[in-house]
């Protein structure tokens, strides 16, 4: 992202009480391609390195595209709708690498590397993250002040047969 983030992932998250450590690199855009240069990811990955306190650490690459798909036509820029999706892919597997790759990331999640000019699919398994858990921990319960009005609504009748 630039400015003051230069030289960090995008997001560094942490679990203390499970012991987890993301590195996540973000990227958005209107184009059916995305990509994750190489110095971000070596970022990540010196912050992954640097944190082994943590037992489960992780480089995350989070992909969104726009609703709005952005192209020329006719040298102009054109704008067409389209699904958002959002894509948590786990980068892991480029620690293990001699040379880091720029990752590619296309609009159906599909994943590669590109190590100078050749591009070879990477398979990034996805990461579930936190916040797109269905059901809640803990329920809802209604503030006193709520219940306590829908009482005061609620009529009773009785009927006597």
């Amino acid at each position: 992202m630039g400015g003051s983030s230069t030289g960090l992932p995008d997001i560094v998250a942490v679990n203390n009480n499970a012991g987890i450590l993301l590195t996540i690199e973000a990227k958005s855009g209107t184009s059916d391609i995305l990509y994750v240069p190489l110095d971000q990811i070596e970022r990540c990955l010196i912050v992954r390195n640097m944190f082994s306190i943590y037992p489960e650490r992780h480089i995350i690459l989070a992909f969104k595209f726009m609703g709005k798909k952005r192209f020329r036509r006719k040298n102009e820029t054109v704008y067409e709708s389209r699904r958002l999706i959002e894509y948590y892919k786990v980068a892991d597997i480029v620690a293990g690498m001699k040379a880091l790759p720029i990752v590619k990331c296309t609009y159906d999640g599909k994943t590669y590397a590109i190590f100078r000019n050749k591009t070879v699919p990477l398979e990034l398994p996805d990461y579930n993250m936190p916040f797109h858990k269905l059901a809640r921990a803990v329920p809802l319960e209604p503030s006193a002040r709520l219940q306590a009005k829908a009482r005061k609504t609620t009529r009773t009748t009785t009927t006597t047969a």
